[in-house]
């Protein structure tokens, strides 16, 4: 599990690269680099808040590496009060 201050997606993965998804940290965040598609279905699910989950790794490893889920939750509005 990992938290960050921010996270950008970006759909300039081509699928000709071998990988489902990568994801890196980047100073503070993580940036996910999936493909044109996935980023259609990424858009409809945010605007449906509905969850989502991206795979991440090599197309043709056995098991992935890892996992970006992106989960709807109840408003705390208690969280980083002050």
């Amino acid at each position: 599990v990992t938290g960050a201050s921010f996270f950008v997606f970006s759909g300039a993965l081509k699928s000709s690269s071998g990988y489902l998804a990568k994801s890196s940290i980047v100073e503070d965040g993580v940036m996910v680099q999936i493909t044109a598609e996935n980023m259609d279905s990424l858009r409809q699910a945010l605007r449906e808040m509905k969850d989502f989950t991206i795979t991440c790794g090599k197309a043709d490893a056995e098991d992935p590496q890892e996992h970006v889920h992106i989960q709807w939750v109840e408003d705390d509005k208690n969280f980083s009060k002050g």
